[in-house]
């Protein structure tokens, strides 16, 4: 089910500038019987993310009536949520894109994450560097290629996750998710601030944890740093979260920051 700025369509114009040019942002979040899950966080993403890339939106009371009522009739689902800065003309000038457009999605949950949280997952280092730009670090926008590049080389390799790295050869994160590894009662995730996508369900896990005693360091570092990890976490709004058990020549084990993160309800339905 499909809702643009809160009509049951399908229909964009071929102008819009999310086609166009990728001129937008947007969240997806994990409908749980009828529930939005975390719906101010990613309402908060789309605010901030919104507001950098210079997207004049104001109809927040709105959006979040038309995702509470999109997804209240929905067991277990996702919901995306994209904003787009609207229709422009040729160029890339967005002088008078005024309109910004509310796109919303109701889909279905990805059943296998069940069974990747009991199971683990393994990654694979991906050929495909994602290239370093702080003015658009940390932002989920719709220019997403990188990712689709990602994809298309793990599907051909038919592996389940990536590591990917920026174009110096630091750790920033899988194809769609955050990655954070533990040292005894040390967290170690990626500093985004060149490149990667700041994720709300990095946020809430780091801050579970450390309220249950670990720490946390934001680090740029090489593929090397995992190689002496005590364990390996993946997470997304979605999965929630996932324990790694290999990331190429390496194995891991799910550990005690997992456990933790079970028993604190970070489970996959």
């Amino acid at each position: 089910m499909q809702l643009i700025n809160g009509v049951k369509t399908s229909q964009l114009s071929s102008l819009d500038r999310g086609l166009q040019f990728g001129d937008g942002c947007f969240t997806t979040a994990k409908v749980n019987a009828g529930k939005v899950c975390h719906l101010a966080q990613h309402l908060a993403r789309l605010a901030r993310d919104s507001q950098r890339l210079g997207i004049h939106f104001d109809a927040w009371t709105q959006l979040e009536q038309e995702i509470v009522a999109l997804a209240q009739h929905s067991a277990l689902g996702v919901v995306k949520i994209l904003l787009t800065r609207g229709v422009g003309g040729r160029g890339y000038s967005s002088a008078g894109c005024t309109d910004t457009q509310r796109i919303l999605s109701l889909t279905s949950y990805p059943t296998h994450y069940a069974a990747w949280q009991q199971q683990g997952v393994t990654l694979i280092t991906s050929p495909i560097p994602l290239g370093r730009n702080p003015y658009l670090a940390g932002i989920k926008h719709l220019n997403r290629l990188e990712q689709v590049l990602i994809k298309n080389h793990l599907d051909s390799q038919q592996a389940q996750e990536a590591l990917v790295l920026d174009s110096q050869g630091h750790i920033v994160e899988c194809c769609a998710a955050n990655i954070i590894w533990r040292k005894g009662l040390q967290l170690f995730t990626p500093a985004l601030t060149h490149c990667g996508v700041e994720g709300i369900m990095k946020g809430l896990v780091i801050e579970a944890l450390q309220a249950e005693g670990y720490h946390c360091s934001h680090v740029i570092q090489a593929p090397a740093a995992l190689e002496q990890a005590d364990e390996v976490i993946i997470c997304n709004a979605l999965m929630p979260v996932l324990p790694v058990t290999g990331i190429d020549q390496w194995q891991y084990q799910p550990g005690e920051a997992m456990a933790t993160l079970i028993k604190l309800g970070f489970t996959a339905s």
